[in-house]
């Protein structure tokens, strides 16, 4: 957890000790940034490529996602301070409430990220158009919410 001081107008609270809500990290992920000051806003389709490594036990899990052009990440925000409601994003002063923005900070630390599935190596995920610190912890994959099913094979005779 960071102890960067609050900017102008913002507002942090006392917090009691999280209690443990069972998460279990599947993984890590690889990225080239190691400073937050560093680390894109957003992630972008043409930025590097980033690698979601799992633990061996679930590369099994993995069957099908090739079959998706793009997917969600989830990721823990492990470096994130916890205890702002309120955020002033651009210095300037101006402030909104916490769960107005896609922050890193926030009571419960999830970054999401929709990325292009570039490969599957294994037990190692590459893609492209992450926006978190390398070591980050991997929470978990899925296919993007907008294509609710695999890419469909190209029926015969008709051109794709």
């Amino acid at each position: 957890m960071t102890t960067d001081a609050p900017r102008r107008n913002e507002i942090t609270v006392e917090l009691p000790a999280p209690e443990d809500a069972q998460l279990r990290f599947i993984g890590v992920i690889h990225t080239p940034w190691s400073d937050r000051k560093d680390c894109p806003r957003q992630g972008r389709a043409d930025g590097p490529e980033c690698r979601l490594v799992l633990d061996p036990t679930w590369v099994p899990a993995l069957a099908g996602l090739e079959d998706y052009a793009q997917i969600e990440v989830l990721y823990w925000l492990d470096r994130s301070r916890r205890d702002l409601l309120t955020q002033s994003p651009r210095s300037d002063g101006a402030t909104v409430g916490t769960f107005a923005l896609r922050s890193p900070v926030r009571p419960n630390p999830i970054g999401t990220s929709r990325v292009d599935l570039v490969r599957i190596d294994g037990a190692e995920v590459v893609v492209r158009g992450l926006d978190c610190l390398d070591g980050t912890p991997l929470l978990d994959i899925k296919p993007d919410r907008c294509a609710f099913s695999p890419k469909a094979p190209a029926k015969p005779g008709v051109a794709s």
